[in-house]
């Protein structure tokens, strides 16, 4: 296990830890009275809910910048029917379920992938959702654009999860979350995708290995930064607008 992996396991089992005496001294309970009307009693309350899907879900947020959020939340209510596509399933699949008329979301891992299913068909009330299964395809290795990057599923091929959004009807998508693995290819194959006026949420663009993809988009981004539920430090969501930058 990766210092970096052994970290975050003791980092949730800290919140686990704290959330219990938390909850036993009230502070939960506090902190939920107050959390619709303050951002920061939001924040502080979703701290505990680390790596927690039924948590997250619970607090209505996905798990991207603050900033971010309340940006995504607008622009659905500005534009009704609309049409999601998400990579990487997970609390937002709901949030996002909640507010648009339908969400088509791919995810890689099955256990997960499960756990969210079962979520979804528990809930009344919810837009449909084509909640799909795409593990990582060995082909998908050969080409670097598809290899992932991240600590433990390096190397691994991620081609026919980039693609999953040419699959179906090709009526375009209004907004567009990429969340989840290979996200530089999955921003070039989104970008035939978007509806004119559209949006692109992508999540963690902070890190390195993403500018290239973002720079290279052709699209007007637009870096979030600041506070983020479930985590103790400010991280970045970027929404690309769809309007293209001059060459």
């Amino acid at each position: 296990m990766s210092v970096t992996a052994i970290a975050k396991t003791g980092y949730v089992g800290l919140a686990r830890g704290l959330e219990r005496v938390s909850a036993r001294a009230g502070l939960l309970d506090w902190l939920d009275c107050r959390r619709e009307g303050s951002r920061l009693a939001h924040w502080a309350r979703s701290l505990f809910a680390i790596h927690d899907l039924d948590g997250l879900v619970a607090l209505d947020v996905p798990w991207w910048s603050y900033a971010a959020i309340a940006e995504v939340e607008r622009a659905l209510a500005a534009r009704p029917g609309a049409r999601v596509f998400e990579y990487g399933s997970g609390a937002s699949t709901i949030w996002l379920a909640r507010r648009a008329a339908a969400v088509t979301s791919v995810e890689h891992h099955a256990g997960w992938h499960a756990q969210v299913a079962r979520r979804i068909a528990a809930m009344p009330g919810l837009a449909p959702v084509d909640l799909r299964l795409v593990p990582p395809d060995p082909a998908g290795a050969a080409e670097p654009l598809y290899r992932s990057e991240k600590a433990g599923e390096a190397g691994q091929g991620f081609a026919a999860y980039a693609r999953a959004i040419e699959t179906g009807d090709n009526a375009p998508y209004d907004l567009i979350v990429i969340d989840g693995r290979a996200r530089a290819a999955c921003l070039a194959h989104a970008l035939d995708r978007l509806a004119p006026g559209g949006l692109i949420v992508f999540d963690n663009s902070g890190r390195s290995r993403y500018r290239a993809a973002i720079a290279g988009s052709g699209l007007r981004a637009r870096r979030l930064r600041g506070l983020t539920p479930a985590l103790p430090y400010p991280d970045e969501t970027t929404l690309l607008d769809g309007v293209r930058t001059a060459p």
